[in-house]
């Protein structure tokens, strides 16, 4: 979500960014993006200061950057912010370059996050004269790329199942709580936790509506149990479980019929790859998160707080029936209520 505010900043700055982040998804997620000429990633979200090299290549990287506007995307409600004002002061960054993403930025929870995050890139570091780096407005939706060679592969990967000229449904059951532990089994807290029989349920509807269709259950490698489990559940030959990479998911998601998913990171994802959409919220607040589509694909959300506090108050039937009209012309984003239901 953060490429519409990398895309203002090109255009302000006539440069395109330097993007430090935590994890190596940023790394792949961003390889090859118009707006971005290096990524660096900083190993976990809680890595020490200075542990490992990409850290000492990031401070070097900083101690040459000149009068660069520095933009930190990261509040003082985050553990990381200290770590990253201790390299800014050790590369000898001078704070009028800096531009801090402040907890009254993020105050106003009818605003979406993409919103909040070009708003914030229209402010200007003290050190620089706002009248000369003025800003355009942008397309506010993110929008990913998919490389070549990994187009190529996925291309060479679908041929080889046989998939090829088959609808492709794809479906994240799992977020980053279901990693750790099958937690998603046991664990009441993790609002965004989808039974089981209802993930079953659904696919076997999908597939009477879509026969067609390649149902496929996408995760990471920790997520496999649960998605194999959902795969044995639905005891139906179309449903596959598979292990994909981000580089991959991209390209799948330029393949896509559909996605079904949780709120998480790759739905955002498939918003940014142009799939159409169903999402389903337990207490998050949609019109913060709910993913946007650059092209105008339809995204459909269910559920989410005020309303709904876990994803299984959500029936089955109101998922199909979002999916469903997921083929039905229409551009924008819905927000859709569904009746709660007990287990």
């Amino acid at each position: 979500m953060l490429s519409p505010l990398l895309s203002l900043l090109r255009r302000r700055y006539r440069s395109p960014c330097w993007l430090v982040g935590a994890g190596v998804w940023s790394t792949k997620l961003y390889r090859g993006h118009d707006d971005i000429a290096q990524v660096w990633s900083l190993g976990g979200r809680h890595s020490p200061l200075l542990m490992g090299p990409a850290w000492w290549r990031v401070l070097w990287a900083l101690r040459h950057s000149g009068m660069s506007p520095i933009y930190v995307c990261e509040t003082a409600a985050s553990r990381r912010l200290n770590r990253i004002k201790g390299l800014l002061t050790l590369a000898g960054v001078e704070p009028e370059r800096c531009v801090f993403l402040s907890d009254e930025d993020m105050a106003d929870d009818s605003e979406h996050r993409v919103d909040c995050m070009l708003r914030f890139g229209k402010r200007t570091p003290s050190a620089l004269q706002a009248a000369n780096y003025p800003w355009e407005e942008v397309e506010p939706a993110p929008r990913l790329k998919v490389l070549a060679g990994a187009r190529v592969e996925c291309d060479a990967w679908i041929k080889a199942l046989g998939w090829t000229g088959r609808p492709l449904v794809l479906v994240q059951p799992g977020n980053r709580r279901s990693m750790r532990q099958n937690r998603w089994r046991r664990d009441r807290a993790d609002a965004k936790a989808w039974p089981l029989s209802r993930w079953s349920a659904l696919l076997r509807r999908v597939h009477e509506s879509l026969p067609a269709a390649r149902i496929v259950l996408c995760g990471s490698w920790q997520e496999l149990t649960l998605l194999r489990q959902i795969r044995r559940a639905t005891g139906i030959e179309q449903v596959t479980a598979v292990n994909s990479s981000l580089c991959r998911l991209l390209a799948l998601c330029e393949h896509a019929h559909s996605t079904i998913s949780v709120d998480t990171g790759p739905a955002h994802v498939a918003a940014a790859m142009g799939s159409p959409l169903v999402v389903l919220f337990g207490n998050g607040l949609t019109r913060h998160w709910l993913p946007r589509s650059f092209c105008g694909a339809p995204v459909i959300g269910l559920g989410g707080s005020p309303s709904v506090q876990h994803v299984d108050e959500i029936p089955v039937q109101a998922v199909f029936e979002a999916w469903r009209s997921l083929s039905t012309p229409s551009n924008g984003l819905a927000v859709l209520q569904p009746a709660r239901v007990q287990n």
